[in-house]
C-alpha cells in the first residue's frame, strides 16, 4: 500500500500508526498541504477532494478519510470487534472524533500552529476551544471508568482520538485538568509498534 500524507498531521499519522501495528507494509509519501501539494491536477486525479490522507490500497484504488481508513485496514483485527454492538460503539467514538472533537481541537491546531492566526483570530479560538473542552470533558469522563475509549480493550476509536488530542497543547489547550485522559494517552504510547506522531512513517 501507499499513503500519501503530511507528517505533522493528525489524520495521516491514524493509519500509519494502524498500519504499523498491524504489520502492514506501506510506503510514506510526504504531501505538503501548506505548499499546495494536494491541489496538483495530478493528485487531484487520485483524491478530487485534494486532501490528505490518501491511502492506495492497490494500483489505481484509492481510499479517502482517515477514519474510513482505520476501518478498512482493522478488518479482521482486534481493533475493530466482531461483535455488533462492540463494533457500534468503536464507530461511535469515531464519528464523535469528526463532529465533536477534530473540528474544534484540531482545527485550533491548524490556526495557531501553522496559520500563526492565534492572535488575530483569538475571538473564534475561544469559542471552539469551548466546544473542544466540552469534547475532552467527554473522553475524561468515560477514561475515568475504562482504560479505552470504548472499553478495556485498544482499537481504532483510541487511535482516531489520540491524534489531535495530545497535541492539542499546540493549539492552546490546558489538559493539566484531565489525568484520566493523561494515563490513558502514556497507555496508548506504550502499545507495541506504537510511533510518534512527527516521526517519519516508514516502511
Amino acid at each position: 500500500m501507499k499513503l500519501y500524507g503530511m507528517t505533522p498531521s493528525g489524520n495521516c499519522w491514524k493509519p500509519a500508526v494502524l498500519m504499523k501495528q498491524l504489520a502492514i507494509p506501506f510506503e510514506w509519501v510526504e504531501v505538503d498541504i501548506l505548499k499546495g501539494e494536494s491541489r496538483t491536477p495530478e493528485f487531484l486525479k487520485k483524491n478530487p477532494n485534494g486532501r490528505v490522507p490518501l491511502l492506495e490500497v492497490a494500483p489505481g484504488k484509492y481510499l479517502a478519510e482517515s477514519n474510513a481508513m482505520l476501518c478498512y485496514l482493522a478488518e479482521g483485527s482486534a481493533f475493530l470487534p466482531a461483535d455488533k454492538y462492540a463494533r457500534a460503539i468503536v464507530l461511535e467514538w469515531l464519528f464523535f472524533e469528526q463532529y465533536s472533537h477534530e473540528p474544534y481541537i484540531a482545527t485550533v491546531r491548524f490556526w495557531v500552529k501553522f496559520l500563526h492566526k492565534g492572535e488575530e483570530w483569538k475571538d473564534k479560538i475561544a469559542d471552539a476551544m469551548k466546544k473542544g473542552y466540552a469534547a475532552l470533558d467527554v473522553m475524561e469522563k468515560q477514561l475515568a471508568q475504562t482504560n479505552f475509549l470504548a472499553g478495556n480493550s485498544y482499537s481504532i476509536a483510541d487511535i482516531a482520538l489520540y491524534a489531535y488530542t495530545h497535541v492539542a497543547h499546540e493549539g492552546g489547550y490546558d489538559l493539566s485538568a484531565y489525568p484520566a485522559l493523561k494515563a490513558w494517552m502514556r497507555r496508548l504510547e506504550q502499545t507495541p509498534m506504537f510511533f510518534p506522531m512527527q516521526a517519519r512513517a516508514a516502511a
